[in-house]
């Protein structure tokens, strides 16, 4: 697959957010459509996201907002009209992986004609529900995974960010890769996905290093995204953590600054 650009997908987002990630880190409907439905509750100032390491609209985070809004842009060149599912993970632990992925997951919601939903699928170390402020109190995926008849509504949270929806990780258990593997887990991001065409999902994996998680979460996806720290992951450890997935599904590598 080529972009515009005639740049192939593996090194599609190389070097984007190498310096505009730093300062952030530092510092249904009928018609079938979901995007223009309303955040019920307050929606979070722009103080608030920049507390929670999150990109918006104001000029005080332009620079990671663009850097965001541009891997946006390559992922929809390389898909074309209809939406899909990303994996983001990181080339090892503490690398930024679910920065990355809430904050593209936020980028694709500024878009009025779309929405995502975050789905964190990093057992090991489940955080989005921490960074964004929500209480899962209703349980998360592996709950609903456990148990389909309570319906995917109770694990679908609001999170202030106007079409962003968050399912937490939920209790955490061990074996999560059978979880992942199994046709619950496939069927229920076929049906998030088909149900509205202007959904995008996001999948939040752990850590490609000591994990078999993230190789199982990418035969769900329809694209890859690889985190590597930057001056953290070496040359040698990056080209080896793209060699486990399908490189028709890789679309790039992703430098973020971890302070």
């Amino acid at each position: 697959m080529k972009d515009e650009n005639e740049q192939g997908p593996s090194d599609a987002f190389e070097n984007v957010l190498e310096e505009a990630a730093r300062s952030l880190q530092q510092r249904s409907a009928p018609g079938h459509s979901i995007a223009r439905m309303a955040e019920p509750g307050r929606e979070l100032a722009p103080l608030q996201l920049e507390e929670r390491r999150l990109i918006h609209r104001e000029d005080s985070v332009r620079r990671q907002s663009d850097a965001f809004r541009e891997i946006r842009t390559r992922l929809l060149s390389i898909a074309g009209r209809q939406n899909f599912v990303t994996l983001v993970v990181s080339v090892s632990p503490r690398s930024g992986g679910s920065f990355v992925t809430r904050n593209l997951a936020a980028a694709f919601a500024f878009d009025e004609a779309k929405t995502s939903l975050l789905i964190d699928c990093n057992m090991r170390y489940p955080s989005q529900h921490k960074a964004l402020g929500v209480e899962p109190s209703s349980g998360g995926l592996i709950d609903f995974l456990e148990q389909p008849s309570m319906g995917i509504e109770p694990v679908l949270y609001h999170t202030g960010i106007p079409r962003l929806r968050l399912i937490p990780a939920g209790r955490a258990r061990e074996n999560s890769g059978e979880y992942f593997s199994s046709f619950r887990m496939s069927t229920m991001l076929d049906s998030l996905r088909c149900r509205y065409p202007d959904r995008y999902l996001f999948l939040d994996g752990p850590a490609i290093k000591g994990s078999p998680d993230a190789r199982i979460l990418s035969d769900l996806a329809d694209f890859v995204v690889v985190v590597a720290g930057y001056g953290r992951d070496t040359p040698a450890a990056i080209s080896q953590a793209v060699t486990n997935f399908d490189p028709e599904k890789m679309a790039g590598v992703v430098f973020n600054h971890v302070p």
